[in-house]
């Protein structure tokens, strides 16, 4: 049986190698897909690791601040910082903005963070941390930026003075750490075309412009020229306190939606990414019934082309069953052909892929055994057609 397939395929192997090239860029495409979905899932994780933080503080009834907007006040930091069971607490603020580096706009996350505090980089691979309060920044290695390099955010330049890595959004852009002020200030204050009509608009209302009152104009446009809002506050808590013990008091008494870890996950995995996991799983559909597709027909062809030769096997008394495991043979070939072939394209191209893309020892298994069974399905059509030849069409 084993010669019969072997035979015939070295008789075809030109078409047959072909064929399983084909078929291995389709499967390659396959594993890349699950690659992307496994993606989202890390960068999701790596963002909620990257955080050092295990309650997020945010704007009451919100989810924020990855999947919506949030906003707070930055004095609401001092007192999470008095409640119990929380041992660091720090302001920060996210802001997805495109910067532009030679010529060119890169989609980054601007942060804002407190140095040494939740949200800050836990390590860098060169440079150092921030220690200045304005126009210095760490970015992630994603982005492309060198040390010593200046990035142009808004109205301001700041000096890259560190770098990290896999320091990601939950969608996958990299992030950039700047100085809180200079965060608020870009995520929060208006330009200065926008400040001056500002200014002109409540200089004219009587209300904020009475004689009695010389400060009150002037109190009114500072306020409108200062941020005091942050996105969240993250918080650390400390040694034999619960998640929960920590949020509980908070949510009452500080009138704000804390969301565990676990929680933050949740929105995150299940609900931030799920349009994109159903999409993806739709993909993964299509390409496995174009996939079936093309076996069954290359294989069907195959036993097209030599009916007559299986007639003469049968007229010599083949049983069914070796015929049945020739065919099979040749579709499992053609099946493990295709996933090396597969297998090899998506671990050479997947870091070409702007997002990261996680190829998992256990998803290749799987594709493996998935692969072996839709090439057994899709070799039942020609064992069917072979099984139904008669024998005296090789003398007739």
């Amino acid at each position: 049986m084993i010669s019969l397939a072997g035979r015939d395929i070295l008789h075809g192997w030109s078409k047959y190698v072909l064929t399983g090239l084909g078929l291995g860029l389709l499967i390659g495409v396959t594993l890349s897909m699950a690659g992307i979905y496994r993606g989202m899932v890390d960068d999701a994780h790596a963002l909620l690791a990257n955080s050092r933080a295990d309650l997020w503080v945010v704007q009451k009834d919100t989810q924020g601040p990855y999947a919506e907007s949030s906003s707070i006040k930055d004095d609401v930091v001092r007192s999470v910082r008095g409640m119990p069971g929380v041992a660091a607490a720090a302001n920060v603020t996210y802001l997805t903005m495109q910067v532009a580096r030679e010529g060119q706009d890169n989609r980054v996350m601007v942060v804002g963070i407190e140095p040494g505090m939740p949200g800050a980089p836990g390590y860098l691979v060169a440079g150092r941390h921030l220690t200045r309060s304005h126009y210095e920044a760490v970015a992630d290695v994603k982005t492309g930026f060198q040390l010593g390099e200046t990035v142009r955010i808004r109205r301001h330049d700041y000096t890259v003075v560190g770098l990290t890595r896999r320091m990601v959004s939950s969608g996958g852009d990299p992030m950039l750490f700047v100085p809180l002020k200079d965060a608020q200030e870009t995520q929060f204050l208006k330009d200065n075309d926008a400040i001056v009509n500002d200014r002109a608009r409540t200089a004219a209302n009587p209300a904020f412009n009475r004689p009695g009152s010389p400060g009150l104009l002037d109190a009114v446009q500072n306020l409108q020229t200062s941020s005091r809002s942050v996105n969240a506050v993250l918080v650390q808590i400390a040694p034999g306190f619960t998640p929960e013990q920590v949020a509980g008091p908070i949510r009452r008494w500080k009138h704000l939606s804390v969301y565990t870890r676990d929680g933050m996950e949740d929105i995150l995995v299940v609900k931030l990414i799920a349009n994109s996991a159903k999409q993806i799983g739709m993909f993964l559909a299509i390409l496995t019934v174009v996939s079936a597709a093309i076996v069954a027909f290359i294989i069907y062809t195959m036993t097209m082309g030599k009916l007559r030769e299986i007639a003469v096997l049968k007229l010599i008394g083949t049983r069914d069953r070796t015929i049945a495991g020739m065919i099979l043979q040749q579709a499992l070939g053609l099946g493990l052909i295709g996933f090396a072939v597969g297998k090899l394209a998506a671990t050479l191209w997947a870091p070409a892929f702007p997002k990261y893309v996680l190829l998992l020892p256990s998803d290749s298994v799987v594709g493996l055994v998935a692969t072996l069974v839709m090439c057994a399905l899709a070799s039942t059509l020609a064992i069917r057609v072979a099984l139904k030849v008669d024998p005296g069409e090789a003398i007739g």
